[in-house]
């Protein structure tokens, strides 16, 4: 019996101290981030490769962004020391307003301030020698609302309105409005945007609403 495990223990032992068994080498484990196994995932299973894009709104609604001025806005211009100046003027159709001495001066697009400007780069033109000239909103341009609303039309902005109130003004919802959201178009100095918002939207002067027909 002894002999027998003797020679089972030699034949196990031989190829160690030969150095034919070899040990496999060390293999490094690399972790893969969490978006490349998500990836790995998706083209297994079919998914979207990557990680999810960004949800970009179609409309910007920064209370802090400077108003821009366009047709129906009445503004109230100063020139101190200069009465026959000082009035209050409204953006014409085609975007400008109209004063004595300089005539037409263009609004559409600027803020108050750069109005102001423009006006007193014309009036130091040959007309007055340092002016001091002033622009503030008087009355802002009119909003829109159609669709299922009790009594669709325009209406004068009031500063800090939301969408909801503004379906308010307009009568509230009628029995087949889609009450959730409302479509919304806004121009800006990149044209007109479009978007579906919701009820507490922050509006700007010239916005136009659009409330749909529920389907049931």
């Amino acid at each position: 019996m002894w002999a027998v495990r003797a020679l089972i223990f030699s034949l196990l032992l031989a190829p160690v101290l030969s150095g034919c068994m070899t040990l496999p080498p060390p293999v490094a484990t690399v972790t893969a981030p969490t978006s490349a196994r998500s990836d790995l995932d998706a083209l297994a299973y079919g998914g979207p490769v990557g990680p999810a894009p960004a949800v970009v709104a179609p409309i910007a609604y920064s209370a802090e962004s400077a108003y821009r001025l366009d047709a129906g806005d009445r503004l109230r211009i100063v020139v101190y020391g200069q009465e026959g100046l000082t009035n209050s003027y409204a953006v014409d159709a085609g975007g400008s307003i109209t004063m004595p001495l300089i005539g037409a001066v263009r609004a559409r697009g600027l803020t108050p301030a750069e109005l102001a400007q423009a006006i007193t780069v014309k009036l130091r033109g040959g007309y007055i020698r340092e002016p001091y000239v002033a622009a503030e909103v008087e009355a802002y341009r009119p909003f829109f609302i159609l669709g299922e609303v009790a009594a669709p039309g325009q209406y004068p902005y009031v500063p800090n309105m939301t969408v909801e109130s503004a379906v308010a003004i307009a009568g509230g919802f009628s029995p087949r409005a889609q009450k959730g959201s409302v479509d919304l178009t806004r121009t800006d100095h990149n044209g007109p945007v479009r978007a579906n918002v919701p009820l507490g939207t922050v509006l700007r002067p010239g916005d136009t609403i659009v409330v749909s027909e529920r389907w049931f």
